[in-house]
């Protein structure tokens, strides 16, 4: 037992005891992760369809000099929920979302306001909108005009939650304006769509899932989506359609991300990094990056082929302008169409 003679080794033992624990407190904070200051550490938090891609970008950076000794935590689910949970103090070094509307509302507090000013634009992958049908397409489904006829019974996710579920949206919008149709036309068909869609689920993997177990006979996905279910082994096929969307999701690091996080943001909009995300379904920023081979698509030596007609959200006005016309919770395009459905 230690005994303090006087006032004054009392004072000076409890200074020392006081700097001791001060010092325990320092160390504990530098070894924690998720925008705690780690310098080898990362906290993901994406959307659902990412997980497989970067599964695999994951365990290739970290055999790199940049990556070697990071470790990686990662939180997936549906783009919305995803960026509300950041908003609302979820720990996070980086961010993978579906649309750039989930992104901005993390800046400023959470994402720096120049996200998107490299060379990529921010975004760290891409694919299109494809037509889900179940094995050896029994309902010979050819393309968008197809999901409107009778019997046909489609699962698409949520628009209040999932990002998967505007890029869906938006593509069976631009079908009709892309074959000549006017907004009008447009309208109407996304209208006939509604009519047909018989499960919501919160998420592109939600809808998948859901697709699996029996639900519905068509799903509209992301083409990496279905090709990530066929690498998995999973029992469906898919169709891109002569005319479809582009979908470009947005990645950033936060403000207060780990050094190992930058460098891992680097990795992934890197031709390295997109070479892995083509492995696993994504069409790479690069074409040049194409491999020679992709497990799971429906020609493995050809597996990204050039689309007709391929929109993009520019073409119709950026997200901005999208957003408030199509998804506006009141007075929005769809909106409307779900409450004229009940």
């Amino acid at each position: 037992m230690i005994r303090f003679r006087t006032g004054r080794d009392r004072a000076l033992a409890g200074g020392v005891l006081a700097a001791l624990t001060g010092a325990a407190i320092g160390l504990a904070g530098c070894s924690s992760s998720g925008g705690a200051g780690a310098a080898d550490k990362v906290a993901i938090v994406g959307f659902s369809v990412l997980k497989p891609g970067y599964d695999a970008v994951e365990k290739a950076f970290q055999a790199t000099p940049a990556g070697k000794g990071v470790s990686f935590s990662a939180s997936y689910g549906a783009s919305g929920s995803q960026s509300k949970a950041v908003a609302s103090g979820q720990p996070a070094d980086y961010v993978g979302l579906s649309l750039e509307p989930d992104m901005s509302n993390l800046v400023p507090r959470f994402v720096d306001p120049s996200w998107n000013a490299g060379p990529t634009k921010g975004i760290g992958t891409t694919s299109v909108v494809a037509i889900v049908v179940r094995p050896g397409n029994p309902l010979h489904i050819t393309g968008w005009d197809d999901l409107i006829k009778p019997g046909v019974q489609i699962v698409t996710p949520d628009p209040a939650t999932s990002g998967s579920a505007k890029w869906n949206i938006l593509a069976a919008y631009a079908h009709k304006l892309q074959t000549g149709g006017t907004d009008a036309d447009a309208k109407a068909y996304l209208a006939a769509f509604f009519k047909h869609v018989v499960s919501k689920p919160a998420s592109g993997a939600d809808a998948t899932t859901a697709f699996l177990q029996g639900t519905g006979n068509v799903l509209i996905s992301y083409e990496n989506e279905a090709i990530a279910a066929k690498q998995a082994g999973k029992q469906l096929d898919y169709v891109v359609p002569s005319d479809t969307f582009k979908i470009e999701n947005p990645v950033a690091v936060t403000t207060n991300a780990s050094g190992a996080a930058k460098k891992f943001l680097a990795y992934v909009q890197s031709d390295a990094g997109q070479r892995v995300l083509a492995t696993e379904g994504f069409r790479p920023l690069n074409p040049a990056d194409v491999p020679p081979t992709v497990k799971g698509a429906n020609d493995p030596s050809d597996p990204y082929p050039a689309i007709g007609k391929l929109e993009t959200i520019a073409d119709l006005g950026g997200w901005t302008k999208v957003n408030t016309e199509f998804f506006d919770p009141d007075n929005g395009i769809v909106s409307q169409i779900e409450k004229a459905n009940g």
